[in-house]
């Protein structure tokens, strides 16, 4: 008998339940899943990082930690944590809405559409963008999101450069790595996607001095990390005209307070974090298919390095 301990708060569970016991069933899997079972005896715990267990020690007989959410700077840093901890990275569910965010906002400041929509004045203003072919966009990061997102841009015709910061190879996709190539990536970036984890590294990435190396009037799109900007930086560059709009999904306090100068500032467009929402059928299988490979002794899928904090 396998004892999975769902970990997350009371609306998940709500969710859950259902698609999680259909999974584990379609494995075959003995199972005892619940909200409340005796710690020592839990071999794995289905977890958000707004449960309530912050603990992990009286877990004694524990196997791993698969979390439902893609972030995991909230558990990585827990020294009380010493089993495997997967993160939900894969979720096809996931995967789609994070490329259709991106390709819309891509293509919304691509093409100019706000202009269109708002109709100020009702000026007619017939100013005819470019062909995607003629907007470079750099992608930083290239996990599996950043992938999908920069194979799915690089398919509408766009000349995409994906930033990682170790050497990647993804066919279509102009690949940097390192300092030297993040200057390139930015240096070429006539709109820019954000799609890097959190880590002690990544944090206030973009600056004054890197928001200064993109072409003057460029778009940002962020829907992977608040701290991957410095707030005070890109309002200054807002300001100056140096970036043209910024399109921000995420933030270092959510939800965003409501005195925060993002809300009013005409040149970003705040979203409430609804750019790649976990679903639940394909993230219950995503966790089923990682316990049948625990019990399997197979590797686990999607498996966090501690050291690098993704």
């Amino acid at each position: 008998m396998i004892d999975i301990l769902f970990a997350a708060g009371p609306d998940d569970w709500a969710d859950y339940e259902t698609p999680l016991r259909a999974a584990l069933d379609g494995h075959g899997l003995s199972y005892r899943l619940s909200r409340d079972l005796p710690p020592e005896g839990v071999d794995y715990i289905v977890y958000a990082p707004d449960s309530q267990v912050t603990d992990f020690t009286p877990y004694t007989g524990l196997k791993a930690v698969l979390s439902l959410w893609a972030g995991v700077e909230r558990i990585s840093p827990n020294t009380t944590l010493r089993v495997p901890l997967a993160r939900m990275v894969d979720d096809e569910g996931l995967t789609r809405g994070m490329v259709e965010y991106v390709t819309g906002h891509v293509l919304r400041h691509h093409l100019g559409m706000d202009a269109h929509i708002v109709n100020p004045g009702h000026d007619w203003a017939p100013v005819v963008p470019p062909l995607a072919t003629e907007r470079p966009v750099s992608v930083l990061g290239l996990g599996i999101l950043g992938r999908a997102c920069a194979e799915a841009l690089a398919g509408l015709g766009f000349p995409v450069t994906g930033w990682s910061r170790r050497a990647k190879s993804v066919d279509g996709i102009t690949c940097q790595f390192g300092p030297d190539g993040l200057v390139k990536a930015l240096k070429s970036a006539e709109i820019l996607v954000l799609l890097l984890p959190d880590t002690p590294a990544t944090q206030n990435l973009l600056d004054a001095e890197t928001l200064a190396l993109l072409p003057r009037g460029a778009a940002i799109v962020n829907p992977g990390r608040g701290p991957l900007i410095d707030d005070a930086a890109l309002i200054a560059a807002l300001d100056a005209g140096q970036i043209g709009h910024a399109t921000l999904d995420v933030f270092r306090t959510e939800p965003l307070p409501a005195g925060h100068p993002f809300w009013a500032h005409p040149r970003v467009t705040v979203t409430p974090h609804i750019a790649a929402a976990t679903r639940t059928g394909s993230a219950a299988r995503v966790i089923a298919e990682n316990i049948r490979r625990g019990e399997a002794d197979e590797p686990l899928l999607y498996l966090v390095d501690r050291s690098a904090g993704y």
